[in-house]
């Protein structure tokens, strides 16, 4: 049975999709067969995984709404062992048609369960707010990785979605746990980088992964051909310590078991 990790933060420019990606490569890199499921209506992660998303056949939204069989929807990518369940501007929409659907913050946790079984990891891909597609992905995941740059509002931001989490365990999923806090678009040379990080570590030690994610134009790159970075540039100094932290998720991931 496969693990559901949320990846979520609701501010945006954090490198929450930039993370979902790269983990989730670097996770098929190492043998695990992993599905992305984009709930983001930019459809960044469906783009930056060189997949469509003009609007031609089924996306996440027809998952989520429409109750279509997920397993009709995942696409291949170009990397072995990482599927795709792309999404695009429809999911817009979603927001406003969940609100009169019963057990409407259950959605996403029907459509993924057919297809849990057949992956070893699914990450889904959050927006950059906490309404009702992120609750969705909450209520239906095992675990929530959280991604946070290194920057002056970082912790006000942790602050109220590890709030957010306490809400979701709860009344809609007692079992949801924090898989971590990864550290993104780190800069040493800067000393609000450091100081941010430091923060980060007093507060947030036992969440807080090891492996920081440094500010990398090689990272930024990639998305635009629709590439992740260990095809992109698999030598840069990003998909290295994407690497690093997909070897220490899997560790955690071994702990728990």
């Amino acid at each position: 049975m496969g693990r559901i990790v949320a990846v979520a933060n609701q501010k945006g420019g954090v490198g929450k999709t930039t993370t979902t990606i790269s983990l989730g490569a670097c996770l098929a890199a190492k043998g695990r067969k992993v599905l992305v499921a984009d709930m983001d209506p930019q459809g960044n992660a469906t783009s930056g995984l060189g997949a469509a998303k003009d609007g031609n056949g089924t996306t996440s939204y027809d998952a989520l709404i429409n109750g279509t069989d997920m397993s009709g929807i995942i696409r291949r990518t170009m990397v072995d062992n990482l599927h795709i369940c792309p999404a695009n501007m429809e999911l817009v929409g979603a927001e406003i048609e969940l609100v009169e659907v019963e057990e409407r913050e259950y959605g996403m946790r029907r459509a993924l369960s057919s297809v849990k079984p057949k992956y070893d990891f699914i990450l889904v891909d959050c927006p950059p707010s906490l309404g009702l597609l992120t609750v969705n992905a909450l209520s239906g995941a095992d675990s929530v990785l959280i991604p946070i740059q290194c920057e002056y509002f970082a912790l006000e931001g942790l602050t109220h979605l590890l709030n957010t989490i306490v809400r979701i365990r709860k009344g809609l999923n007692k079992k949801l746990l924090i898989e971590g806090i990864v550290l993104t678009m780190y800069d040493s040379r800067t000393k609000l980088s450091v100081q941010v990080a430091d923060e980060i570590r007093r507060h947030c030690k036992k969440y807080l992964y090891e492996t920081t994610i440094s500010r990398s134009i090689r990272l930024g790159e990639a998305p635009s051909f629709g590439l992740p970075i260990t095809v992109y540039d698999p030598k840069s100094k990003g998909a290295e310590q994407y690497m690093e932290l997909a070897e220490e998720f899997l560790g955690r991931v071994g702990k728990k078991a």
